[in-house]
């Protein structure tokens, strides 16, 4: 193969590693449709959760009648590590983006109407690979007929799919319990949360969602053997497998570790986990005494999951508590480079290239991981010189689940120079995509330099400045000081400054742009901001 032919090769290889929409619609075997929360209208007062219940009875008859619809709790994740709100209110454009990471096919949107004794949906789909909008579904009758409406307008969303079979009809709970159940999953705070679900139990014990919802809320009051209880009395028609893996964390969480590792190591043999290999890692980390070694456990985890950067930053922490300084710092390279904006990941990779004799290097880690997050700032006054801060391990609560970040090292042999002109390649049409304000495409090439070269200013830069013109000013502010960090120019700091004007952070704002007049005292789009701010 001549070398523009393997150049050519690896282009495609990483195109392929990091289109996430692309490699999630070709290993798509059947439809995998979407369902956002809709909007409400209803006579009750605070009825925003009739959304958030039309969605997931809609998604439970559709993956009742064997349809891969995806879950809530992916799209909730995916909306987190995209900083979506959680509102019904989004445009098609964020919707479409957000079906496309979770790998549907289509995604519904609609309104819910509802009255004390009627429920209305009007619902409409859109084709995530064209954008093709669908006419509207519309489906209605009373209250009490739930599970049955959504079941109609389940089968309209994938008219392959098929009615809703005897076991189905008779597993529905009763509606006024799943009503509840959907109320706590809108409830903000978790004593209410908990309140729902024990009365939602209380009615149909056997709805096994209300119970792991339980745990999430139990888990989150830091009341672990309450959370263990609460999945313990999962039914043996249930997700046995998940109840099993979270009764374990628990376990872990109450320090109960011969428990929490007999759960986990149980779970593996039967089937092979990332989450499982983890958990088990974090037991030893955990634990003294005898047993595998907790960074033996980690790279497990990486093998089975290779696009995680929890996986990674565990598997350089247990390094770095091992004082294996140079596996260390290997492993938290490949954390960074799949979380770029990662402050405990770039702090513990700066002190392992410190113990290891870069000194310069871990000091530039240290400086970016302080630009990141208030909480290094001073550390190393308050602490021993170079010292980590214990507690960073990270546990997972998700059993079985496919990773939202499909990027893979696919040009791990193309070396150094063939590497920096792929990164060229990627900023140029990047670049050019960007000024054409096809910031969708423009993206995914400047996410891939990215990944290439974690610390290209620019590539930052031009990321930073979509993110800030589609309105996603929090993101953009965490992008943008990667740019500054890695070279501090006026253009960078200036967006920065945008973006803290965008999120009304103007005394930060504010400092950015006294730097911008420092460094160019005639910079006109600096001065102008900076004369638009609010008095300090």
């Amino acid at each position: 193969m001549t070398r523009r032919a393997a150049r050519l090769a690896a282009v495609a290889l990483v195109a392929l590693a990091l289109n996430v929409p692309a490699l999630a619609s070709a290993q798509t075997t059947g439809p995998r449709p979407l369902v956002m929360p809709f909007e409400a209208s209803s006579t009750e007062p605070r009825a925003d959760w009739l959304g958030e219940l039309a969605s997931v009875a809609i998604t439970r008859e559709l993956r009742a009648a064997g349809v891969s619809a995806i879950r809530r709790d992916d799209r909730l994740q995916a909306m987190e590590r995209l900083r979506v709100p959680d509102v019904p209110l989004l445009s098609h454009a964020t919707v479409i983006r957000l079906a496309s990471v979770v790998g549907a096919t289509v995604v519904a949107v609609g309104r819910v109407e509802a009255t004390a004794g009627e429920l209305v949906l009007r619902v409409r789909t859109i084709r995530v690979d064209t954008g093709f909008m669908a006419d509207e579904i519309v489906d209605r009758g009373p209250r009490g007929d739930l599970f049955a409406i959504a079941a109609r307008v389940g089968r309209r969303i994938v008219p392959e799919s098929a009615a809703p079979s005897a076991a189905a009809v008779a597993a529905r709970p009763p509606v006024a319990a799943f009503e509840l159940y959907v109320r706590s999953l809108a409830a903000t705070n978790p004593a209410t949360r908990i309140t729902l679900l024990s009365d939602a139990l209380r009615q149909a014990p056997g709805l096994d969602d209300a119970r792991f919802a339980l745990w999430d809320a139990y888990t989150e009051q830091g009341e672990h053997q309450r959370a263990r209880t609460a999945v313990h009395a999962i039914s043996a028609r249930g997700d046995t497998r998940r109840a099993a893996f979270l009764e374990a964390v628990s376990e872990l969480q109450l320090g109960r570790f011969p428990e929490a590792w007999t759960g986990f190591s149980t779970l593996q043999k039967d089937h092979a986990d990332a989450a499982l290999a983890n958990n088990m890692g974090v037991v030893q980390l955990r634990r003294p005494g005898t047993g595998p070694k907790a960074s033996d456990l980690f790279r497990d985890a990486t093998a089975l999951d290779t696009n995680d950067a929890d996986l990674f930053f565990n598997l350089g922490y247990a390094h770095w508590i091992a004082r294996e300084y140079p596996q260390a710092v290997a492993a938290l390279r490949d954390a960074v480079r799949r979380s770029p904006a990662d402050e405990d990941a770039h702090y513990v990779l700066g002190a392992a290239l410190q113990a290891a004799g870069s000194a310069d290097e871990g000091a530039r880690e240290k400086d970016l991981a302080r630009r990141l997050s208030s909480v290094y700032s001073g550390l190393d006054a308050r602490r021993t010189a170079n010292s980590v801060p214990r507690g960073l391990e990270r546990l997972k609560i998700a059993i079985d689940a496919t990773s939202l970040s499909r990027v893979e090292s696919a040009i791990s042999a193309a070396g150094q120079r063939e590497q920096r002109e792929l990164v060229s390649f990627y900023l140029t049409n990047g670049r050019r995509l960007y000024q054409a304000e096809r910031d969708a495409d423009a993206l995914a090439e400047l996410r891939r330099a990215v990944f290439l070269s974690p610390y290209e200013s620019e590539a930052h830069l031009l990321i930073g400045r979509i993110l800030l013109r589609g309105g996603r000013a929090r993101e953009a502010i965490d992008t943008l000081k990667i740019s500054v960090w890695s070279r501090d120019t006026p253009a960078s700091r200036l967006a920065l400054a945008e973006a803290y004007v965008a999120a009304r952070e103007y005394p930060a704002a504010r400092l950015e742009l006294q730097a911008v007049l420092t460094a160019e005292p005639g910079n006109a789009a600096a001065a102008a901001l900076l004369a638009g701010l609010p008095p300090p």
